[in-house]
């Protein structure tokens, strides 16, 4: 038996072989590296556990889970849940936008000052953070925290040269952190309840309750005519859909 019957009776060469067989499913892997403690706080958000005299705060971790929910909804045709990942994404993109003009400023200050050459500080033990996220909305909070982690580092150096007081240091931190928590909060009343765009139609009086707390979805967003420039797609309705009151599993 010669080298090619070998390779024809193991497969390996066999495209009749190859062509039965499936590539296994795809895993990638993503980290981001943090170096301030301000970014930190936004990743981790905080629970009336954390201190029960101030209002929660949802970080990272909580967004990228309600906004999965919306996204599992998204795909069973629900579109309250499809209205809400374009008010995220729309929101995610400018405000990424409004970060990067205020970095630019303070970047400006940098560099401003003659025959001085100002580097961004850089952490000593920068924090490795790996993101296991099921949908993309969870990566795009992310790239939030990670704009405002770098801006948050240019307003600590200018600060530390003397370019900032103290308390403008402490407004323009304040001004970079309410982009990412404001949007954080945006799913936070956003609940599955197994409503569809029939269900907006024929307005049974579950959908009229859920109207009447998040409004009625525009009518384009009904009709499918715009969706957001990420979104999954839309499955199928099956015998049973709309009977399930707990969040689709991820």
């Amino acid at each position: 038996m010669n080298n090619q019957e070998v390779e024809t009776n193991n497969g390996a060469s066999d495209p009749n072989h190859a062509g039965k067989r499936h590539p296994g499913g795809l895993r990638g892997q993503a980290t981001m590296t943090l170096q301030t403690r301000q970014a930190q706080k936004l990743m981790r958000g905080r629970t009336r556990r954390d201190n029960s005299n101030k209002p929660a705060i949802i970080g990272l971790t909580r967004f990228a889970t309600l906004m999965r929910w919306a996204w599992r909804a998204a795909e069973f045709d629900d579109p309250w849940a499809d209205w809400l990942l374009i008010r995220v994404h729309d929101t995610i993109t400018e405000n990424r936008d409004s970060l990067a003009v205020l970095q630019r400023q303070i970047e400006e200050r940098l560099s401003a000052m003659s025959n001085v050459e100002i580097a961004v500080a850089e952490s000593l033990e920068p924090l490795e953070i790996p993101l296991n996220f099921s949908t993309p909305y969870g990566f795009l909070g992310a790239y939030l925290v990670a704009d405002y982690d770098n801006y948050a580092r240019a307003v600590l150096t200018a600060r530390h040269v003397g370019l900032l007081g103290r308390d403008d240091a402490e407004r323009q931190l304040h001004q970079g952190g309410h982009l990412v928590r404001s949007t954080f909060h945006i799913p936070a009343g956003w609940r599955y309840r197994a409503l569809t765009r029939d269900s907006v139609r024929r307005q049974p009086p579950k959908a009229v309750e859920v109207a009447q707390i998040m409004g009625w979805p525009p009518q384009e967003v009904v009709d499918k005519i715009t969706r957001a420039p990420i979104a999954p797609s839309i499955r199928k309705p099956s015998t049973n859909s709309g009977t399930r009151e707990e969040e689709p599993q991820a």
